[in-house]
């Protein structure tokens, strides 16, 4: 399909967070944008429900290609949720064409990730062992499940991943005996994670040693789970700093 300025941000980036988008910024004068367009329609055409084409030509679109720094041509982007997530520039051959669209589609363990429930991600783990993302995902859902041995079953071949450290340092909690610790849980529980960061802060001032790091990482980890701009990570890892330091 071609895009405009006027439809580029609901026909690319929007759709994109349905099915990858392919982009090709053109233009009519350009030999190679020639040379590179059969070929790389050929592939979308062979991968059609995987992803779509979309292409842009940069006279009638200087905008978009200002937007998105279109420096030389032809220049080609995949995109996904919204995002960039490969490209290219100039003429390629076939093969490293079919890699740049493997980037570009997820793969079935992504799609396994992204839908999400107990049993694909168990799925996911089962076809590779070693993606993170599917570990610390099902270990979330076995936590919230009330299933921690489970969790931590999952999660240990993921212990060098912080957000499974997190998770991990959260199900140690339950044997810390302390007041602060167990309202901490418990807000944890309930959704309330300003109650839990402010319990758990107040047991890293009044703990020491082993339990201490524990409480610090599974503060870590709600951080994470919130993202680094989240107003009650900004404020409660200030907090922490001054705590610890």
């Amino acid at each position: 399909m071609d895009v405009t300025e006027a439809t580029f941000q609901v026909d690319v980036v929007e759709r994109s967070g349905e099915i990858p988008v392919v982009v090709d910024f053109w233009a009519a004068w350009c030999a190679p944008c020639r040379q590179l367009a059969p070929v790389i329609e050929a592939i979308a055409e062979r991968r059609a429900g995987e992803v779509l084409l979309a292409k842009v030509d940069i006279d009638a679109n200087p905008g978009l290609a200002r937007d998105y720094e279109i420096m030389s041509i032809p220049a080609v982007k995949g995109f996904r949720d919204g995002q960039v997530v490969a490209e290219f520039v100039g003429n390629q051959n076939a093969p490293e064409i079919e890699a740049f669209f493997n980037q570009v589609i997820p793969s079935a363990v992504e799609r396994l990730v992204a839908a999400g429930d107990e049993a694909s991600l168990r799925e996911a783990v089962l076809r590779d062992a070693g993606h993170t993302p599917a570990r610390v995902a099902l270990g979330r859902i076995l936590i919230d499940e009330g299933r921690p041995d489970e969790a931590l079953e999952v999660l240990r071949p993921a212990s060098h991943d912080m957000d499974a450290q997190g998770l991990m340092a959260r199900i140690e909690l339950a044997t810390i005996d302390m007041p602060d610790v167990a309202a901490a849980l418990a807000a944890l529980d309930r959704g309330d994670r300003e109650a839990a960061l402010t319990h758990l802060l107040d047991a890293v001032r009044g703990s020491t040693g082993e339990v201490r790091d524990t409480v610090r990482a599974a503060m870590v980890g709600v951080f994470r789970e919130l993202g680094d701009q989240h107003p009650l990570t900004v404020r409660f890892r200030r907090r922490l700093a001054q705590a610890l330091y």
